[in-house]
């Protein structure tokens, strides 16, 4: 797909957004996940495509997977960066190259449960999170390129989940002893077996 036909597809899909608005709020395609033993897991998306996570040697993984937080790292750039380039088709803005790297802090103290001195919980989550954003356009002025990333910031769902927090809806199923997914009720269906929905970025 050439940046013109990326900036068609999006036109079409906003001019029908513009007369049914209401068509905008979807549905996301679930990810579904399976512990495969240790700290070993699969993850599953609708259409057929899996991957496997794992922790480092350190905390008990196998350290040849890369690790749920990382996946959070790369979807983060990887989102940001898909918004970048669809704007940038539908500004045409001639983007000859889009580099996004993502980086963050961690204190493992949190994802084991534990306390400082004083007794406050440690915050498990990722701080001191930092993007860097690697752009050229030959003949756009660096202002431009610059407010085109600041733009795409806004509209970025990852980042702005990220940014903005959202509510987690928890639901928590307990199985009976020997229960298998293959089995289990149909509240419970697999991922696959879900309404379709759409990607989501």
């Amino acid at each position: 797909m050439t940046a013109r036909d990326l900036a068609t597809a999006m036109e079409r899909v906003q001019s029908v957004l513009t007369r049914r608005p209401e068509t905008g709020l979807h549905d996301d395609a679930p990810a579904a996940v399976r512990w495969c033993g240790d700290t070993r897991m699969v993850a599953r998306h609708p259409g057929g495509l899996q991957f496997e996570t794992d922790m480092p040697t350190e905390l008990g993984g196998t350290g040849d997977r890369v690790t749920p937080g990382w996946m959070m790292r790369a979807g983060l750039a990887a989102c940001t960066a898909t918004v970048v380039a669809m704007k940038a088709a539908a500004r045409g803005i001639p983007l000859t190259t889009l580099e996004v790297d993502v980086g963050s802090r961690s204190d493992a103290r949190g994802l084991l449960g534990m306390t400082d001195d004083d007794g406050t919980p440690v915050d498990a989550g990722s701080r001191d999170v930092t993007m860097h954003v690697r752009l050229c356009a030959p003949g756009v002025p660096a202002e431009r390129l610059r407010a085109l990333v600041d733009e795409s910031c806004r509209c970025s769902p990852i980042l702005r989940v990220l940014s903005d927090g959202a509510d987690v809806a928890l639901r928590v199923d307990v199985a009976e002893s020997g229960q298998s997914a293959a089995n289990r009720p149909a509240g419970l269906a697999a991922a696959g077996a879900a309404s379709p929905a759409h990607e989501g970025p």
